[in-house]
């Protein structure tokens, strides 16, 4: 749904609350009733999505809604494949274009945002690389044929198993994250005979203005290895000891859903100075240095998040900078988006179930819309307060628009899938409803709350619609129940 007035970068949790619009109840200072309750706001919706010309239903990649869900029922989350691979692809070539003088660049698509067969065969077909934070994940990638050069390996806990598969696999990095890491590193590369190049990550206590459990490089928490405290320097003398690993540099990331590079600057700023002192104190010059990821989309009207080229731009202008001060040499530059691809490219398709007037404070109405899904399939309203848009998807609409909070059908009172969203005043059980930006961290945490199965996950392109994630079914709930 298009929201009028400006569009502004924001908290991830969204703005407080201001006094209500007319009679109504409160809503964000940031959300004001539509000019046309019809309208798609072009930075929330895939590339492909437009309204029909004959009964205002939207269409994606050439296919209506309502065919989508009598085909694959709902819930379920609808990716424009077209739309996802140029965005990974205008990373990769906006990087390749940015650093192209000054030592190169690669982009690794962060599978924790959403990942799956199809998913990594698109990622490797497009030329990017591969990052994976567990088991699964790895899995996944080596069974998509990515290879196994162009993956890396994240996380602050990894299992020996883990660690043992993705040495024996031949990954192209592994983070370390703990002193206590390195030693299990090193003990299976030695056990396969081979040397395992490896990033050490530094907390460089940089503080990304987002939600707490987004934000990842302050000091009280559990990622990395701290640069003030000296421990980064204390990893990096214990790897480059070690001739089972070759540290091929300094990785960072500094938070989530990011709308500039005001703490990219920083961070690189900290981390480049600690590179040049690998060289000063160990006389190795280490030939990457990975920025991490956390670029931000739009989710709702406040957020205005930077084009591909922009940041591409603005960081190796920074990098550059920080380099030439440092008298160093720029190194190969590592990003890692997830949510910038796989965000903007996928909607959750709902049907409406029941639809309540509830009288809150001071007079005013809230209009409880309940769709066939809810926190199982997105959790994100719940564990970060974070905003969402959402339209009528299945006709067009010119009732007046009215107040609402769709909320799911758990047994739960903070099953609540959008806040805040003016819908038509004559939305009605049975229709559609889409929920745009659902493509990262809404499948992959996914859950099965109240034994709800799992929606499918549907790729379309080209008029053309295919299951890639099945939806579950309650013989897979309970195949895992053993009596």
């Amino acid at each position: 749904m298009r929201k009028s007035g400006n569009i502004m970068g924001a908290h991830e949790a969204g703005e407080l609350h201001s006094p209500g619009y007319g009679g109504v109840a409160t809503v964000p200072s940031w959300l004001r009733p539509p000019d046309n309750i019809n309208d798609l706001l072009p930075g929330l919706w895939s590339q492909t999505v437009h309204r029909s010309h004959d009964d205002g239903s939207l269409q994606i990649g050439g296919v209506s809604v309502a065919a989508l869900a009598a085909e694959f029922g709902t819930p379920a989350y609808i990716l424009d494949e077209a739309d996802f691979r140029a965005r990974a692809v205008a990373f990769k070539d906006a990087f390749a274009s940015a650093f192209a003088e000054v030592g190169g660049a690669d982009v690794y698509y962060a599978g924790k945002a959403f990942l799956c067969t199809a998913v990594a065969r698109w990622i490797a077909e497009d030329g990017l690389m591969l990052d994976t934070c567990s088991g699964g994940e790895l899995a996944v990638a080596l069974r998509a044929g990515v290879e196994p050069k162009n993956i890396a390996l994240h996380g602050n806990n990894k299992l020996e198993s883990e660690i043992d598969r993705a040495v024996e696999a031949g990954v192209g990095r592994i983070v370390l994250d703990s002193l206590i890491e390195i030693d299990r590193v090193a003990e299976a590369a030695t056990r396969h005979g081979v040397v395992q190049p490896v990033f050490i990550r530094v907390t460089v206590g940089v503080e990304a203005h987002t939600h707490e459990y987004v934000s990842t490089a302050h000091e009280d928490q559990k990622f990395g290895l701290s640069l003030a405290g000296g421990v980064a320097a204390q990893a990096i003398a214990k790897v480059l000891a070690n001739p089972s690993l070759r540290l091929l540099g300094l990785h960072s990331h500094i938070g989530s859903q990011i709308f500039d590079t005001q703490g990219f600057e920083v961070a690189a700023r900290r981390l480049l100075g600690l590179h040049a002192s690998v060289e000063k104190d160990h006389g190795v010059v280490l030939p990457e240095i990975d920025l991490g990821g956390g670029f931000g989309i739009a989710y709702t009207s406040q957020h205005d998040p930077l084009e591909p080229k922009t940041l591409a731009d603005q960081l190796a202008e920074l990098v550059v900078r920080e380099c030439r001060g440092l008298g160093i040499a720029v190194p190969r530059v590592s990003i890692e988006p997830g949510r910038a691809i796989a965000g903007p490219s996928t909607f959750t398709l709902y049907r409406v179930g029941t639809l309540k007037d509830v009288t809150i404070d001071h007079g005013g109405v809230r209009r409880y819309v309940s769709v066939d899904g809810g926190m199982s399939d997105n959790i994100r309203t719940a564990l970060y307060d974070a905003d969402y848009s959402c339209t009528l998807a299945s006709r067009a609409s010119d009732a007046p628009a009215a107040l609402c909070r769709v909320v799911g059908k758990h047994c739960e009172s903070g099953d609540i899938v959008v806040r805040d969203e003016f819908l038509p005043g004559d939305l009605a059980p049975g229709d559609l409803l889409a929920v745009p930006g659902t493509g990262a961290y809404c499948r992959s945490m996914a859950s099965q709350y109240n034994h709800v199965p799992r929606p499918p996950v549907v790729a379309v392109r080209d008029g053309v619609a295919r299951v890639i994630v099945r939806r579950e079914t309650e013989e897979d709930l309970l195949a895992l129940d053993v009596g």
